[in-house]
């Protein structure tokens, strides 16, 4: 048995470190010599940027941080230069303010500090959420796993392609997620009025919250008595949020709501199934799976937050999350966190698994493992790798992007649907 954990640990190293080393010495060369070649401009590419500097003109300088005059500066430092609407070739992404005004208030600590500080910093702050949001997903999800599994777990989200890319580009996405995990965990320790305001400050990516809040808003409001106090935190701190929003920048939202429209306007964002099965395809299956998690939630809304079954919703609601939200950017998997776990704790259970079940399990497990088993690849055979040849084989690690929240949503809802616990509960109901 200890043999075996030593294995674990030391596979997990590997496979994580095989991550970073891809995307330092495979990915990042191979973006410089395309950005060359295209005469693409590259500057500091940090996504935390154009919000740090937003948040600074208008807490320091009063400046509208939604006018072009101030996207144009963004531009000077992420990409270098301001973007170029006659090169062919220049990104589409305008990099612009779009994201709700109360956002400075986080980073109001931040702004009088040169900005490579703030970048390391938040670096730094990203990698301990990340292995951080391990240990309160396991919380919330009432696993305890061996010390040396929690190990392997919390390497593993490290060295995860997510997690790895959300901390090169320095996403707040990752931000969002710590937030939602230590939301969630604060509720299963009982502390329900302090949840709801770190849930408040997770809606600066309200696309990334949205499913979470109508879920916890239901689970609240099913059991009023005992849950008001989450409620009460969740629209105290977003009245605070609001108000002082409108304080320092009068008309903030009508402009927020503008800068989303031409945000979408000119990336196109999609959702994973609307780009994985056209538009009208897509739509019908986003509502299906809007419908099933639904359902589910619906019969399990009185649980406590304590119950694996409030942990397993939970992870469902966010799984949920990745597949409709309008963008497949991979930093925003990490929200498949708690439904991984859930469903490798379900794996190494005795409990009996139907066939189908098992075999669509191990698909899903052999997509989640592919971008560690590519980049082990191309790790081990980077010597060998000639420049033509590494232009082709670069995009392996993302060869299973768009089917991983798919069938980690898929997989997630067949487990609350065939979970012992939910039947026991509903047969005692039934006595």
């Amino acid at each position: 048995m200890q043999k075996r954990h030593q294995l674990g640990v030391l596979l997990a190293v590997l496979a994580s470190a095989s991550t970073w080393f891809y995307f330092q010495s495979i990915l990042k060369p191979q973006q410089v010599a395309d950005a060359a070649a295209h005469q693409r401009p590259r500057g500091n590419l940090s996504d935390l940027y154009p919000r740090w500097l937003g948040a600074r003109e208008l807490l320091l300088h009063r400046r509208n941080p939604y006018t072009g005059e101030i996207t144009r500066e963004i531009q000077q430092g992420y990409y270098g230069r301001p973007l170029d609407p006659a090169r062919r070739d220049d990104p589409k992404d305008q990099q612009g303010f779009t994201y709700p005004a109360y956002i400075v208030f986080l980073l109001a600590p931040t702004v009088r500090l040169p900005f490579e500080e703030v970048r390391l910093g938040f670096r730094w702050l990203l990698i301990a959420l990340s292995a951080g949001s391990v240990l309160l997903w396991l919380r919330v999800l009432r696993w305890k796993p061996p010390c040396s599994v929690i190990f392997v777990l919390v390497v593993l989200m490290l060295g995860w392609l997510p997690a790895v890319q959300g901390i090169k580009l320095q996403q707040l996405s990752l931000l969002v997620a710590g937030l939602l995990a230590a939301c969630c965990a604060y509720l299963t320790a009982g502390w329900l009025f302090l949840a709801g305001g770190l849930l408040a400050l997770a809606t600066i990516k309200p696309q990334l919250t949205w499913p979470l809040v109508l879920w916890l808003s239901l689970w609240a409001v099913s059991e009023w008595r005992s849950r008001w106090r989450f409620l009460l935190g969740f629209a105290m701190m977003m009245a605070l949020l609001l108000a002082g929003t409108e304080l320092i920048l009068p008309g903030w939202l009508r402009m927020f709501i503008a800068a989303i429209g031409q945000y979408h306007g000119y990336t196109q964002n999609q959702s994973v199934l609307v780009w994985m099965f056209g538009g009208i395809l897509g739509r019908i299956f986003e509502a299906a799976a809007v419908l099933a998690c639904g359902i589910y939630i619906w019969r399990v809304r009185h649980e406590p937050a304590n119950s694996p079954l409030f942990g397993r919703a939970t992870g469902l609601v966010l799984a949920l999350t990745v597949v409709i939200v309008p963008m497949f950017a991979p930093y925003n998997q990490v929200l498949l966190a708690p439904a991984v776990l859930a469903l490798v704790w379900r794996a190494t259970a005795p409990e009996p698994i139907l066939p189908a079940i098992r075999l669509a399990g191990i698909v899903g497990a052999v997509m989640l493992l592919w971008p560690w088993i590519a980049t082990l690849a191309l790790g081990a055979s980077y010597l060998w790798l000639t420049p033509g040849l590494r232009q082709r084989v670069w995009p392996m690690p993302f060869y299973s992007n768009f089917m991983i929240p798919i069938f980690v949503f898929g997989l997630a809802l067949l487990q609350g649907l065939t979970d012992p616990a939910l039947r026991l509960r509903d047969d005692a109901a039934a006595e």
